[in-house]
């Protein structure tokens, strides 16, 4: 359930509403994270002459703020200058302008030679997105409304869960937005997170079209706490990364461990035919479950991992989890000892 981190605004709606996919059951449809520019074009001013210095991602926010448009606009990809205009941009950014009179960093990830970016207002009720490619250069952008769950953002697990790997893992959907964690925008998987493995900047080395060559694939998967086990799937081919995923078994070979005050761990995605466990099976905390892999609705090896209250993932809601020693994981943070 790793969902792409290709939001533009060519091909969509300027801003304020989200694009593409809005996913639903199981939903989730990424490949590769962070998608790569058309081209980059040459740094020029608000008229498009005159060399100026190209922002750096940290800047693009401020910039907006203070007004310039047509050094933004300058910015953008060839194919994302063609689609929006610099007066689109300005008419748009204008009418929000009086919601964000300032902005702050709310998730700053780079990865495969990408970056994305998340800013939000200071009522955190609206958000800025951005997407740049190696270069510098935009390739996305995006404002949008933020819906908020305070009532539940309070509610953590009654029980504490450790991390469910071994070694340093990557934060690629975690946190309380839409931006920084598309699963928020659903009950049953709101606090749900997608952990990856990187290394250099790379979820991984070689063909990106082989699960082999990426740094999660294969990995062990452990259980974050004792229970006993009452679901298993283990049967699901795995996908070929960046290529067609399995919207028809959307959770792939999973185990689901029942701790007991109804709280419900769903490890997802492992790989094909690698799960330890078997129904009914007692088991400790850190005991090995299964393998990470790509199966079901996934494009690239992670792990997919929620605490739910039922046992079905789609029929029960997702319990914000209270994790060993007060952690609270967000995007774009590595997690876990190298």
């Amino acid at each position: 359930m790793l969902k792409r981190l290709a939001i533009t605004i060519a091909g969509c709606a300027l801003l304020l509403t989200a694009c593409g996919d809005n996913g639903g059951k199981g939903s989730g449809n990424a490949q590769t994270p962070i998608p790569s520019s058309v081209a980059a074009p040459s740094p020029s001013g608000a008229n498009g002459t005159g060399a100026v210095e190209r922002l750096k991602p940290e800047q693009l926010a401020q910039a907006l703020l203070e007004g310039q448009y047509g050094r933004v606009h300058a910015q953008m990809s060839e194919q994302f200058r063609s689609n929006v205009t610099e007066e689109q941009l300005q008419t748009v950014y204008e009418e929000i302008k009086g919601s964000a009179p300032e902005w702050k960093s709310a998730a700053n990830m780079q990865l495969n030679e990408g970056r994305y970016l998340v800013w939000t207002n200071p009522d955190e009720r609206l958000g800025l997105l951005a997407t740049f490619d190696s270069e510098d250069t935009i390739t996305g952008l995006q404002i949008m409304p933020l819906d908020s769950y305070p009532d539940t953002d309070k509610q953590f697990t009654k029980l504490a869960y450790g991390l469910p790997f071994e070694g340093e893992w990557y934060v690629f959907w975690g946190g309380r937005n839409v931006l920084v964690n598309y699963h928020y925008e659903y009950a049953g998987q709101r606090y749900a997170y997608d952990f990856i493995r990187i290394q250099d900047g790379f979820s991984y080395s070689g063909d990106p079209t082989r699960n082999e060559s990426y740094y999660a694939f294969g990995q062990p998967i452990l259980a974050p706490r004792e229970g006993k086990v009452v679901h298993v799937v283990n049967d699901i081919a795995d996908n070929v990364p960046v290529g067609k995923m399995n919207e028809e078994h959307p959770a792939g070979n999973v185990v689901v461990i029942d701790h007991g005050n109804g709280q419900f761990s769903f490890l997802a995605h492992l790989q094909m035919g690698s799960v330890k466990v078997k129904v009914g099976d007692r088991i400790a905390k850190g005991d090995t479950v299964g393998l990470c892999g790509n199966s079901g609705n996934s494009s690239e090896p992670h792990l997919h991992y929620q605490v739910s209250d039922k046992q079905d993932l789609f029929e029960g809601k997702s319990i914000r989890i209270r994790w060993d020693n007060e952690l609270d994981p967000l995007q774009g943070t590595l997690l876990g000892e190298k």
